[in-house]
């Protein structure tokens, strides 16, 4: 008796639940928090399926993506009721999502029209490399006094290309005006709030930021851009704030639910890091690693390769704030690839006991440059080295390379970042699913040469969306005023190796970076008429005519025998 009363008190003092999708290129996870303490109360996670259909590619099913977050959804509730926790508490629901994934499918049937092209996905390089040609000075920069980006496969606008120009379904569908495209928010959404029956088509500010079609300062879709790319602004999704009422579920456990939050997720997770001031910053480490830096209200453009982006706006009438991000393609995808690709290990926690078991990668360095580099190069045509390598060296040195790999990536962005602000972090707020390794997060401080302070509750991602949908006007039940934010305890790792040692191994790495860059063109290489050659490689020019004159030689002698 007195344990059901317990429960039913609890359950009263809870008081009101947000929840948030967390859609993520690995995974998808429900989560429920506690909209006064900021308390997780339950979740549940489903892994996503990547396809590869050519090397280089990378694609996922959206339906498959959406069935996920039906079923985490439905496993969470069930969760919190044998809980005795009241799932009618749940007072909105936020969306965050891996950015850049493109899709179109079609407004009548519902149905997708292709796979969604992840943010991973190479095969737009020869667009890529096509656009950046017909610049003038062929700068991949051409487009970022309004974008914030560089041209590159990295974002929307060159996958959404591809697909009106490669599958048929896609072109005939624009031409009947049936398509819709979106990133995986707005895919999210417009299911959700009734799809074919009325769903609304989305999304917000710091996803419509990445797909190149976005004007940061005007903070709409850009009719020049759009025309540069040849893309109906039709198509395309209303952009609103990240935090507002979008629709009401349309079904199952939570019908008649608010979806009121939507970010990016490095957004939600600066959101979620209460990252909130000019010049805080934090780290993500997932599939790959993104360091953001709030620059305020006014967008700072990089010199040293980072990207400008939309960090958030957190209500229809707030003002949008801005962030500078460094983005690595390969961190935690670098595990996947060792245990799926190499077998070298069965699951990602065996990768800290193997890099531990050796405490170095004894010379060898690792540049999982799978998707070409990102910041601070943006360069396609890397692709994945490792080097260094001596009878010696086993998989625990790989291994330990591997983590070194995301700790060099991490440097090179905070160095760039620290160039163009001016002002150096002093230390490096990190989340997201690799800061479980614990001698990740150590490596990183020794690298680094600066603390690095991880919160002891990880899932800052969902957290930021779940305090933007709770913040929304209308739902008003998460205050985001700095004296009612809650205090987030965190675990500090300072570094324990002398400053020498760390630059020495750094300029190691930067060598390595050197050697993966150039690897893979598109183009062949032509001479001076435009036309390919053999004899554009001289060595074998020489061997040729060489063969040729001695071939003349002999039949010379021959003939004056």
């Amino acid at each position: 008796m007195n344990g059901t009363m317990a429960a039913s008190s609890n359950r009263i003092m809870l008081g009101p639940l947000v929840a948030a999708i967390d859609q993520g290129t690995s995974s998808t996870r429900f989560l429920v928090f506690n909209a006064k303490t900021a308390e997780l109360l339950s979740h549940h996670q489903v892994e996503i399926q990547q396809s590869f259909p050519k090397e280089g590619w990378v694609e996922e099913d959206p339906k498959e993506i959406l069935q996920s977050v039906y079923e985490c959804m439905d496993r969470t509730c069930e969760k919190l009721t044998q809980l005795n926790i009241d799932i009618s508490n749940i007072k909105a629901i936020g969306v965050t999502n891996q950015r850049e994934t493109t899709l179109v499918w079609d407004k009548e049937t519902g149905e997708p029209l292709y796979n969604a092209i992840v943010w991973l996905d190479l095969r737009t390089q020869s667009t890529v490399e096509r656009l950046i040609n017909k610049t003038p000075g062929r700068n991949k920069n051409h487009l970022k006094h309004k974008t914030g980006l560089p041209i590159s496969t990295y974002f929307s606008a060159v996958k959404l290309r591809w697909l009106m120009d490669n599958v048929d379904e896609v072109h005939k569908a624009v031409l009947s005006h049936r398509a819709m495209f979106g990133t995986i928010d707005s895919w999210l959404i417009w299911c959700l709030t009734g799809g074919k029956k009325g769903g609304v088509h989305c999304t917000d500010v710091t996803n419509a930021s990445r797909t190149m079609l976005f004007n940061i300062h005007t903070m709409d879709w850009d009719p020049d851009l759009c025309k540069y790319f040849d893309i109906p602004m039709e198509i395309l999704p209303k952009v609103r704030s990240s935090s507002e009422i979008y629709g009401l579920m349309k079904s199952g456990a939570l019908t008649g639910v608010p979806i009121s939050g939507c970010l990016g997720d490095q957004s939600a997770a600066l959101v979620g890091q209460m990252c909130f001031q000019d010049g805080q910053a934090k780290n993500t480490y997932g599939t790959g690693c993104f360091l953001l830096r709030n620059t305020g209200s006014k967008p700072v453009m990089s010199d040293h390769g980072l990207l400008t982006t939309v960090a958030y706006k957190l209500g229809r009438d707030k003002p949008a704030c801005y962030a500078l991000e460094g983005s690595v393609a390969i961190a935690g995808a670098v595990v996947r690839w060792l245990k799926d690709n190499l077998g070298i290990i069965q699951t990602s926690t065996e990768l800290e006991k193997l890099a531990a078991s050796v405490g170095t990668s004894y010379g060898c360095y690792f540049v999982p440059a799978f998707s070409g580099l990102y910041a601070p190069y943006w360069e396609p045509s890397a692709r994945g080295i490792i080097c260094g390598l001596t009878q010696f060296t086993n998989k625990s040195h790989l291994a330990f390379a591997a983590l070194e790999a995301v700790c060099f990536q991490t440097r090179e962005i905070l160095d760039a970042m620290n160039q163009d602000s001016g002002i150096p972090l002093n230390q490096l707020q990190v989340d997201g699913g690799m800061t479980s390794n614990r001698l990740l997060m150590q490596l990183q401080a020794d690298i680094l040469c600066i603390p690095v302070v991880k919160p002891s509750m990880p899932e800052t991602t969902a957290l930021g969306a779940a305090m933007a949908a709770g913040a929304a006007e209308g739902v008003s039940v998460w205050s985001l005023s700095p004296e009612d934010l809650t205090e987030v305890t965190s675990e500090k790792f300072e570094p324990q190796i002398n400053p020498e040692e760390s630059e020495f191994r750094y300029a190691r790495w930067k060598k390595a970076v050197q050697r993966s860059m150039n690897w893979e063109t598109t183009e062949p290489i032509m001479n001076g008429n435009e036309e390919s050659s053999i004899f554009s490689s001289v060595p074998l020019g020489f061997y040729i005519l060489g063969s040729m004159l001695m071939l003349i030689g002999a039949k010379y002698i021959a003939g004056h025998k």
